[in-house]
């Protein structure tokens, strides 16, 4: 793949195709945030598949509500959820339209922009861990909910686009149990990622929270 192909953008009929099939071909596509300081662009190497009202792991498998309302589409446009009171996660959506789903970005390799992604990960050892992990990903590139329904496939002038990149060999790819994932939606091999990539977050169990007593 030369390097002007590598710089296409997607477009929307990427996205509308079922999750298991994007969930991989995500791998190795580079993610461009515009920010005020200036362009980042991460290449992804970490997702999560997440098939809405089929996939008792997905945040929509009850069906539509004000948070979740993005996921039902149109396809090609962010979902931003914030969780456990302090991180927030970007997922990317999938279609077709009118039926949930998308594609939790779990990992990836910062290269435009790592210093701005330095300054809000200074905890970061280096910086293979500054995108690592979907929490660190989202607060690396300044993702917060403001951002939720922003679609990616607007235009590079928008604040968040996907270019082609370059996916890496199918030998490559590998899957298996969602990170964190408990209860009738812990067993479906639906986390994708780049075998070998340091970037790469390690494997997690669910492990249920403790209610007080």
């Amino acid at each position: 793949m030369n390097e002007g192909m590598e710089r296409t953008p997607l477009t929307r009929d990427f996205f509308d195709r079922p999750v298991l099939e994007v969930a991989p071909d995500l791998l190795g596509r580079i993610l461009v945030r515009t920010t005020d300081a200036g362009p980042m662009e991460l290449r992804l190497t970490e997702v999560e598949a997440y098939a809405g009202e089929i996939d008792p792991g997905s945040h929509a498998f009850r069906g539509r509500t004000a948070r979740n309302s993005v996921m039902f589409g149109p396809p090609g446009h962010s979902y931003v959820y914030f969780t456990y009171g302090m991180w927030h996660c970007l997922n990317l959506v999938c279609g077709p339209e009118g039926r949930a789903s998308g594609v939790l970005l779990r990992a990836g390799e910062i290269g435009i922009g790592a210093e701005q992604a330095r300054k809000r990960r200074f905890s970061a050892r280096n910086d293979r861990e500054l995108a690592k992990g979907p929490a660190r990903l989202a607060t690396a590139l300044d993702v917060d909910r403001a951002l939720n329904g922003v679609d990616v496939v607007a235009g590079p002038q928008g604040p968040l686009s996907v270019l082609t990149g370059t996916p890496p060999p199918r030998d490559q790819v590998r899957s298996g149990p969602r990170t964190g994932v408990g209860g009738d939606g812990s067993h479906q091999p639906w986390r994708f990622w780049i075998d070998g990539d340091p970037t790469v977050s390690p494997y997690r169990a669910h492990v249920p929270r403790r209610r007080s007593t």
